[in-house]
């Protein structure tokens, strides 16, 4: 089994988006690394925000040799979270002022697990994941959309959808 972490990028730590990423994380015994618990500034030109949390979590999980990134997010405004979207831009402090950081990323995979109101995602929901994987030189393992319809109930569709993808990332 790969080792790997599932990065939640929601507002909301116990939403409908974390109902799916426990979900996940206890089949495969995955921990949960909550944005919205941590401190992620902006990126900027000056690295001003290098003693954010950021590179402690990168740097924990080259650390920690995990090989496969789980991103979670709801979808909002037909995109990812905004707490997400500041994480990958900060993707950039590992290409110039930590760029050894940034080589470690290389030969890992990520996938996606997207959680909203609608059962299908919009056309390019995925791209900015991918491509960034692409520019990284991380294996885009694949992606999982669900939706929570009772508060903190998961439907036997979804679970069946989440199992598949599951089953799928351990080949």
């Amino acid at each position: 089994m790969k080792k790997g972490v599932i990065i939640l990028a929601s507002s909301n730590s116990e939403g409908e988006t974390s109902s799916l990423a426990n979900y996940i994380a206890k089949k495969l015994e995955y921990t949960i690394i909550d944005l919205n618990q941590k401190k992620i500034g902006h990126f900027d030109y000056e690295f001003k925000n290098s003693g954010d949390d950021f590179l402690p979590i990168i740097r924990d999980i080259v650390d920690q040799e995990i090989e496969l990134i789980l991103f979670a997010t709801p979808v909002y405004w037909y995109t990812m979270s905004g707490l997400l979207k500041v994480f990958f831009d900060r993707f950039s402090d590992c290409l110039k002022t930590e760029k050894e950081l940034g080589r470690q990323l290389r030969g890992k995979s990520m996938a996606v697990l997207s959680c909203g109101y609608d059962k299908e995602l919009k056309p390019g929901f995925h791209m900015p994941f991918i491509e960034t994987a692409n520019y990284l030189g991380v294996e885009y393992a694949g992606d999982v959309h669900g939706w929570v319809r009772e508060e903190g109930q998961i439907s036997k569709e979804i679970k069946d959808r989440l199992d598949a993808f599951v089953k799928a990332l351990l080949i």
